[in-house]
Order: structure tokens, then sequence, then C-alpha cells
């Protein structure tokens, strides 16, 4: 089996167009690993690649959910695993390109889930209050988690103060891979995040959450995810839009200091400055790892 190329790196930073000009070159299909990405109708907030932006390169695992489902890193690894089987068995190559790094490790790392009964909903601590409670069991685990999954965090923390056995093998390996993370400079980073949370709105961001409310009730992703979770207060509380894009442009860049501190920590990654003034000499770069 040929290595699964897996591109990560933050927010903003050309995940997409790279996946895309690499499925071209390599004759390969493309698996989302963006947890947001997976839900129908959410399309501006987690800047899922347009019909046209995939340039008929079949994309998997992008709008098979409603927003008012249940999907879990568990429901992942068996989705993602399924199509790279799907994909390897028709002489296709397999790309998985995303910024979330639980569900990408999950799915090619030997991590076995079982499931457990949440005792205790935590409703008195913040997510942020939950993650630091795991930490202080065990500073390693805290470091794969996400802290805009509520659900799982309050899972894990059930586990450890009920002493259960966590079954994870999370070193070994199930497929080869090659991780390339796309990064370019901080700073700069940051302000094409900013920029890129201005273009959103202009796109028609506001239009798609007033087409969710009815949905927000009921809805986890809604309520965790980055670009839609900030809306809660605007559409229930009278909180003012600026206050809110102000937000998700913070929120967006706090992420994007985790995912580096995820793929730094969780794969061997081979990071690549972005040329964002010709991003062939990037792609170019990018294959030439790739062949090595």
């Amino acid at each position: 089996m040929e290595s699964i190329i897996v591109i990560v790196g933050p927010t903003g930073v050309g995940k997409t167009k790279m996946s895309i000009e690499l499925a071209k070159r390599l004759d390969a299909e493309i698996i989302n690993g963006d947890s947001v990405a997976i839900y129908k109708d959410l399309n501006i907030g987690s800047a899922k690649p347009t019909i046209e932006e995939r340039e008929g390169i079949p994309h998997h695992l992008i709008d098979i959910k409603e927003v008012t489902d249940d999907y879990s890193v568990y429901d992942y690894q068996i989705d993602c695993r399924k199509a790279i089987d799907d994909i390897t068995n028709r002489g296709k190559r397999v790309i998985i390109v995303g910024g979330t790094g639980l569900y990408i490790k999950a799915a090619l790392y030997d991590y076995n889930f079982t499931k457990g009964t949440t005792n205790k909903a935590y409703e008195n601590l913040t997510n942020e209050e939950i993650l630091d409670k795991i930490s202080k069991y065990d500073l390693y685990l805290s470091s794969t988690l996400e802290v805009n999954n509520r659900q799982r965090l309050v899972r894990v923390l059930n586990k450890l103060e009920n002493k259960e056995v966590f079954t994870n093998n999370k070193d070994k390996l199930l497929y080869p891979i090659k991780v390339i993370g796309l990064t370019t400079d901080r700073d700069y980073l940051y302000e094409r995040i900013n920029k890129r949370v201005d273009i959103m709105i202009n796109n028609g961001l506001l239009d798609e959450i007033n087409s969710l409310k009815d949905k927000y009730k009921s809805s986890r992703i809604l309520n965790s995810g980055i670009g839609y979770k900030e809306f809660y207060d605007y559409l229930f509380n009278s909180k003012d839009l600026d206050s809110v894009i102000e937000s998700i442009k913070q929120d967006s860049r706090r992420f994007a200091k985790r995912q580096y501190t995820f793929f730094n920590h969780q794969f061997d990654t081979k990071w690549i400055e972005v040329d964002f003034s010709n991003f062939n000499n990037t792609i170019e770069e990018v294959m030439n790892y790739i062949k090595k």
C-alpha cells in the first residue's frame, strides 16, 4: 500500500488548495479531516470546499450528517477507515486533509474506543475547566483532546474519575503515512485568519446562521464548532454582531495555536513554509517530499 498523504496545519494556511493539487498529480481521492465539514448546511463557517473548488476530485466524509445528529471521533474512525479501504481497493491513493487532529490520529493509529456510561454531566464546569481536570490525571491524554468537543471531554473525565481503563495503543500506526504540515509566520497567519472571518461575513455567514437558528437548541456541533458557537448569544441573548465577529477571530487564533501543538506532538510532521506569492513553489516542495 502506498503511503497515505496527510495534509495538516492551522486554519487558513492553504490545506484545501494543496490537497486538490496533490490529488490531481497523484490520482488520489480526498478524505475530509475536519469535524465541522462533516455536517450538511455548515458551509461558510466551516470553509468547506465548494463543488467548484473540488474540481471534480472525489471527496469523502463531507456533508454526511445533519446538524442535529451526534457524530463522535469513534464514528469518524469507522467511517474514515472504510473510506481508506474503498479508495485503495479501487487503486487510488488517499489524501486526508483537515485540522481536527484527534479525528485523523484516531483513524490512522490503533485507538480502541469502548462505550462508557457518562455518570456526570459537569454542568457547572466549562470545557476548559474539564480539560484542566483531565490534565491533572494525565497531561499527555489532555494534549490529545479537542477543547470544543464537550461530549468527549465529559466521557474522558468520567472514565478517569471512575478509574476505568483506557485501551489505546496510540503510537501504533495502522497504515503507512506521510504527514505534511503547512505553516507560515505566526503574525501573518493571524492576519489571514482575521481577514478570512471578514470574508465569511461578506459571503453570507450571517444568513447561514439565521437559517440554522431553530436547530441551535438541539445541535451539539452548532454549540461547539468555531464559527458557529459564537453566534448563540447573538441569536438568543442580544449580543452584538461586532463582538461575535471578534470572538470568532480570537477563537480561531487560539485554535491555530492548539493545532500546532497537537501536530507537533502527535505526528511525525514535515513542516513546509507556504509561499503565498507563488503557491506552485509550495506544491513542488511537497511533491518532492512525497517522492522521497
